[in-house]
């Protein structure tokens, strides 16, 4: 895995400059620069990597950490209701554009889901998205629920995110 998180790096910041447009910003994507420290390092968190078996590159991300949303800029409501220790957050589900539609992201995530079980010390599963986040809608409505939509229930859209919650039970 640590031979890994170069190219996982990669996959995360090809992402954010990619598909949302916003490019490194480092309050918002620090964990990308240093992902060991983020989720190798302690125990309750983790980083996964989808592989591709023809050249050896990773081909998706998926992360989970035991920060809630922060507010602000997320609605301080969602911060009381998904604190930090008591939430498993989905954090860096990025698939490259060629590996996309062929169940990466979904297997992931379910290991994360197995991860945050086994932990036992979850209480929910959170995550937000962008609705223009390639295929990110759609596999987050079949997983959960949305739990805010930031575009219709904050002043001025908030920052456009859509805040889901997965059931932590099968």
């Amino acid at each position: 895995m640590l031979a890994d998180l170069g190219e996982a790096r990669a996959v995360m910041l090809d992402t954010v400059y990619r598909d949302f447009g916003t490019g490194y910003v480092p309050r918002w994507h620090a964990d990308i620069v240093d992902p060991e420290s983020f989720y190798v390092v302690p125990p309750r968190h983790t980083l996964l990597v989808a592989v591709d078996e023809r050249d050896g590159a990773v081909a998706a991300t998926a992360a989970l950490d035991a920060r809630g949303p922060a507010h602000p800029p997320n609605p301080r409501w969602l911060a009381e209701r998904y604190p930090s220790g008591e939430t498993a957050q989905l954090r860096r589900v990025y698939v490259r554009p060629e590996h996309r539609r062929r169940g990466l992201a979904r297997r992931l995530v379910d290991s994360l889901l197995d991860f945050a079980r086994a932990d036992g010390g979850y209480r929910a599963v959170y995550l937000h998205t962008y609705p223009h986040s390639p295929g990110a809608m759609g596999l987050w409505q079949t997983l959960g629920k949305v739990v805010c939509d930031e575009r219709e229930e904050v002043p001025d859209g908030g920052s456009g995110v859509v805040h889901f919650e997965i059931p932590l039970s099968k």
